[in-house]
């Protein structure tokens, strides 16, 4: 049967990849609800094992026990982000009258600037605004279950993610041993050097990408403090945490950066903090980046990018999260196939050549 497959010609084989590939993307879309909760899971199952490790070995803990502790950690710990976060917002609501005012006189300042432009009266304006202010008004009661809707559906998602990782930390022998068995005796060695790479440079990548967020947000709330922004512990936060997602987080934390502090302040402090945002994202991008993350997974940026636009496609948001992740994993099954090399050099790209490059000079 492999040698039919292979004695088959080019054209053949790549309507069989072609055809193979599109029923995958097909698969993954259909099982979004399952895989997409079942790979952070898996994330977070490797990021948490040595904590886990730590309670059965030391601690004397049954593997439940150790499982269920260290998850309850993580939990603890988020759940702490996201009470700081809240309290930070809950600021952002109390000064609500002053935003208020705030927004009136820009759109007073709006106003007047359009009419000038565009020789469009104050009437017509108001007439577009109440007519679109009416629509939105009438469909409230969808928008409202819309909203109930997403967010019981986030709450579903969290605990499907937390169930997830305690049943892979749980079951993770007999995962392990499955994949052991699949592949068979003879791939033995390649199967236990691919899980741990996997495991090493996934929660390496994990931690360098926390400890980026944590300096972004440091490094993002001691400038708007100096610079006297309001809320200053607030906007470093939405700095850092959106920061997480490559290329897209920066211009999502730059727009509401820019929004609430135009909202809160004038113009000047606005531009202050965008040309901020912008500066702090350069920083990141040439210096932090390179030393806490770049050296963790060596992807080169088109493949990064096109990766995350697929995420996207796929998955939306968390989809963009997930695709660094899946691509590392894939280059380390690629890196140790020889049949699939290629692929893998593709996905790394100059990294290699320059690593082969400096090995050879030094043997010669």
């Amino acid at each position: 049967m492999i040698a039919k497959l292979t004695a088959l010609p080019f054209y053949a084989k790549l309507s069989l990849t072609l055809v193979g590939l599109i029923a995958l993307g097909f698969l993954i879309i259909a099982g979004k609800d399952v895989l997409d909760p079942l790979m952070f899971g898996f994330l977070f199952a490797i990021l948490l094992l040595p904590v886990s490790n730590f309670f059965e070995r030391k601690c004397r803990l049954p593997r439940s026990a150790g499982a269920f502790l260290s998850i309850l950690l993580f939990v603890f710990l988020v759940g702490g982000i996201m009470y700081l976060v809240a309290t930070q917002i809950s600021r952002l609501a109390d000064d609500w009258p002053m935003l208020k005012k705030q927004i009136d006189q820009s759109t007073a300042d709006a106003q007047g600037w359009i009419q000038s432009t565009f020789h469009m009266n104050m009437d017509k304006q108001m007439d577009y605004i109440h007519s679109t202010t009416s629509k939105l008004m009438s469909s409230g009661t969808s928008v409202i279950g819309h909203t109930f809707l997403s967010v019981s559906g986030m709450l579903l998602f969290f605990a499907f993610i937390i169930i997830f990782t305690f049943l892979i930390m749980f079951y993770r022998k007999l995962l392990f041993q499955f994949v052991l068995k699949a592949f068979g005796d003879e791939h033995e060695d390649t199967v236990h050097d691919i899980a741990e790479n996997v495991q090493s440079i996934l929660r390496q990548y994990i931690l360098g990408l926390l400890l980026e967020m944590v300096i972004v947000a440091g490094i993002a709330c001691t400038v708007f403090w100096i610079v006297g922004i309001r809320y200053a512990a607030l906007l470093g936060i939405i700095t850092g945490l959106f920061n997480i997602i490559p290329y897209v987080g920066i211009f999502t934390a730059l727009a509401l950066s820019t929004l609430i502090t135009f909202a809160t302040g004038a113009l000047t402090k606005a531009l202050i903090v965008a040309i901020s945002v912008i500066a702090i994202h350069a920083v990141d991008a040439n210096v932090l980046l390179p030393i806490i993350v770049g050296s963790k997974v060596r992807l080169n940026a088109l493949i990064t990018f096109l990766g995350i636009l697929l995420g996207e496609m796929l998955w939306g948001l968390s989809g963009m999260f997930l695709s660094i992740p899946t691509i590392a994993i894939m280059k380390i099954i690629f890196d140790r196939i020889e049949s699939l090399k290629p692929w893998g050099y593709l996905l790394g790209g100059d990294y290699e050549y320059k690593k082969s490059a400096e090995k050879k000079m030094k043997t010669e």
